[in-house]
């Protein structure tokens, strides 16, 4: 896409962030939707809660990148918490979906952020797109989150559900946590180290956005992971290699459900999931391994 008009929630997230900067250093003319009063030329107002899009700011966008969403660990999971997890994914969705297919020339893409919490644990089972969705509260809000796109997709737009696995990076996100704790050799395994950690580098994943939004034959569900998922007690050596860090420490499963509550059962839950839609659509990772995604992460 040649300097085209991008819309963008979630802009001020890890992903967001990352990809206004990528769009704009190319060219493209990138508006950004804020939850309050616009106030310049480059935002749009919307409130995703009440459904609420400035439908006017979207005209003449190319592509829409719907990001936002409430950090799923951010907070542990009272029942409040997990209302706004799934709300702040759904209803802002069904809105962004909705507004754009209301427009009477609508853009040419919906690029949709989803996760692979679609497919719960699959313990050491490898999963690609084709794959059905696990059981359990982050694979029943995926399927929901996903579903919210209809609106779009019934009026013609091509729409695409960005799975993202775990990004690594220093700035924030799971990895921005586990740096500091390394760096300080206070890392180490959670659990038994024995659940499959599938990571894709920031690099990568901004890299493999562009390429879904220049790639007119894909739709659907578009896994957004490194090709070689590896476990979280690989994951800890690696650290301790990268940093040069001991990584001697370990977070038994009691302690870390009593610390977490329900979301202990996704970080020691597993999950072995391909890019498979993105290889076979011709993308290239240029950190595919877990130790370049690291050192990517650092400079």
């Amino acid at each position: 896409m040649t300097h085209s008009r991008i819309a963008v929630t979630g802009s001020t997230g890890l992903i967001g962030a990352a990809l206004v900067r990528s769009l704009r250093s190319d060219g493209h003319e990138v508006v950004r939707l804020v939850r309050r009063p616009a106030r310049s030329g480059d935002e749009v107002e919307w409130d995703p809660k009440r459904g609420y899009v400035d439908v006017a700011g979207l005209v003449g966008c190319d592509a829409v990148v719907h990001l936002a969403g409430a950090g799923v660990g951010d907070h542990r999971w009272t029942e409040a918490y997990k209302r706004e997890i799934r709300d702040s994914r759904v209803l802002g969705t069904a809105a962004i979906a909705e507004a754009v297919a209301s427009l009477d020339v609508p853009p040419k893409v919906l690029l949709s952020g989803s996760a692979i919490g679609f497919y719960g644990d699959t313990g050491d089972r490898s999963v690609d797109e084709g794959a059905p969705p696990g059981d359990g509260f982050l694979p029943s809000v995926c399927v929901e989150w996903e579903e919210a796109t209809a609106a779009a997709e019934e009026a013609g737009v091509r729409t695409v559900h960005a799975r993202t696995g775990l990004v690594v990076a220093r700035e924030g996100g799971a990895w921005g946590r586990l740096f500091p704790l390394f760096r300080a050799g206070l890392g180490g395994r959670l659990g038994n180290g024995r659940q499959y950690w599938s990571f894709i580098a920031l690099h990568d994943h901004i890299a493999a956005l562009r390429h879904i939004l220049d790639s007119p034959d894909l739709s659907g569900p578009v896994n957004l992971t490194g090709p070689a998922p590896v476990t979280n007690g690989e994951v800890t050596a690696a650290m301790g290699r990268v940093l040069r860090r001991p990584t001697l420490f370990t977070a038994p499963a009691p302690v870390l459900r009593i610390a977490l509550g329900d979301f202990s059962g996704d970080v020691l839950g597993s999950q072995r999931v391909l890019p498979g839609r993105l290889l076979d659509s011709g993308f290239a990772f240029a950190f595919p391994g877990i130790d370049a995604a690291i050192r990517a992460a650092l400079r």
